[in-house]
């Protein structure tokens, strides 16, 4: 399921949850939130990124345990086994 993110659309009418933003996890199927959960003012949807991979060793780390290997280019035809 996605994560959502939510901020107010006024923020001059908003309480601190909203006007700082907060994520919302969601199916596809349901309906957008367009009021705060907790004050009940108007909030827009944040177009945000996706998060593939926290950082690159984290991600090195899974693949490595996943069984692939990472290779580096040494020259032209040549390659080094890292992991």
């Amino acid at each position: 399921m996605p994560i959502y993110e939510y901020q107010a659309e006024y923020p001059e009418k908003s309480c601190e949850y909203c006007n700082s933003g907060f994520e919302q996890l969601m199916k596809l199927s349901d309906p957008p939130v367009i009021q705060c959960p907790k004050c009940g003012n108007t909030v827009i949807k944040k177009i945000s990124a996706p998060s593939v991979g926290s950082s690159k060793s984290g991600f090195d780390d899974r693949a490595k345990a996943a069984g692939f290997h990472k290779l580096k280019k040494l020259g032209k035809g040549e390659y080094e086994k890292t992991y």
